[in-house]
């Protein structure tokens, strides 16, 4: 299961997409997208993703 990106709450910073380790985040028109083939939720590399750790507006969250 892969992460997803909350839009409204999104600030537009870029924080996500320069932590990634996995290069998942890119930006899609005026919002950031995790690519879900690529997001492994950085299992096996860090206690939690990098991603969410980046963001300063907390809005990525798993997808349902």
């Amino acid at each position: 299961m892969a992460y997803v990106i909350n839009e409204s709450a999104c600030t537009g910073c870029g924080s996500c997409e320069f932590g990634c380790p996995n290069a998942a985040i890119k930006m899609k028109g005026d919002i950031f997208v995790i690519n879900p083939s690529k997001c492994n939720e950085c299992k096996g590399h860090f206690d939690e993703p990098q991603c969410v750790a980046a963001c300063p507006a907390d809005c990525i969250t798993l997808a349902a």
